[in-house]
């Protein structure tokens, strides 16, 4: 088997501690590169300015993107009171700051107001389409933005470091919450205006700071041709998912896009894995004759 051959059977994941400095995209050039693999995708944006952990997929895992871009995340983050600005963070600049007299009870207060299932706008500076358009090209030509709030879910907020003008908070929340929002919707309850500062993700889906590897030694890993000890098969990138085992016969019949019996009281989605360990699909609940569905077929 030649090479080419051989890099199409790599599928799995690279968890990258992403630095400071660089884009998502950035990444996804360097494990291109160190790899020899084009077909490689990030599952969930982190700007240049944030760092922490990225979800790369490689070879046919790519295809898993959808499923785990929608998994809830963790982060820290930095967020300064007392003035505002465009962006909602520190690539523009900020408004004259006012003073900051609130109280760490009363921050913590008004932040806990935002718990739950809310409402949120994204910014105005963000890759959210407007008839077409990304927002962020739209507001850097001074055209008005005007874009509608979507529903998001805030597990848990929580003040970890407090020192004025800054405070650090920890934030579990949906794919799709916009930190940036967040602290600029807080300085606007203020009355003093906030913006982010430093935003590092600590956790995407079930994957944590613990699993990610630095960009640094990742790089080394591609010099000396051990890159491979750093890739997560594609099973376990759906470590946190309801699984089936399915038998020799099961195995066939999901792969040729047939139904399969489910159990009792089967949540909606599930990952089938054969015998040895390896992905084999993504099932489908279809309550009306309780069976799986196979919606991606990882084993042909």
């Amino acid at each position: 088997m030649n090479s080419d051959n051989i890099k199409n059977l790599v599928s799995g994941a690279f968890i990258v501690d992403k630095p400071v400095g660089i884009t998502s995209h950035d990444v996804v050039q360097i494990i291109r590169r160190g790899t020899g693999i084009r077909r490689v995708g990030h599952t969930g944006t982190l700007d240049p300015r944030a760092s922490g952990v990225l979800v790369i997929l490689v070879g046919p895992s790519v295809r898993l993107s959808e499923f785990i871009s929608a998994s809830n995340k963790r982060y820290q983050a930095t967020i300064h009171l007392g003035s505002s600005t465009e962006t909602y963070d520190a690539e523009s600049t900020p408004t004259e700051e006012v003073e900051v007299s609130v109280t760490e009870e009363q921050f913590s207060e008004i932040l806990n107001g935002y718990v739950g299932e809310i409402e949120q706008v994204p910014p105005p500076y963000s890759a959210v389409k407007v008839k077409g358009k990304k927002a962020y090209e739209m507001a850097r030509k001074g055209e008005v933005v005007e874009l509608e709030p979507r529903i998001i879910n805030v597990y848990n907020l929580e003040v970890l470091e407090w020192a004025l003008p800054e405070v650090v908070i920890d934030a579990h929340c949906s794919s799709g919450t916009y930190i940036r929002s967040l602290a600029n919707d807080l300085g606007e309850e203020l009355g003093t205006g906030a913006h982010l500062v430093g935003l590092r993700r600590t956790m995407s889906g079930r994957f944590t700071m613990r699993d990610a590897v630095s960009l640094r030694r990742l790089k080394e890993a591609f010099e000396i041709g051990t890159w491979a000890e750093f890739l997560i098969p594609a099973a376990e990138a759906l470590g946190d998912w309801h699984t089936i085992t399915v038998d020799p016969e099961q195995l066939n019949l999901v792969r040729n896009g047939h139904r399969i019996p489910a159990e009792d009281d089967a949540p909606e989605m599930a990952r089938a894995i054969s015998e040895q360990g390896d992905l084999v699909a993504i099932l489908a609940l279809v309550e009306e004759t309780q069976e799986w569905q196979p919606r991606k077929v990882f084993m042909s």
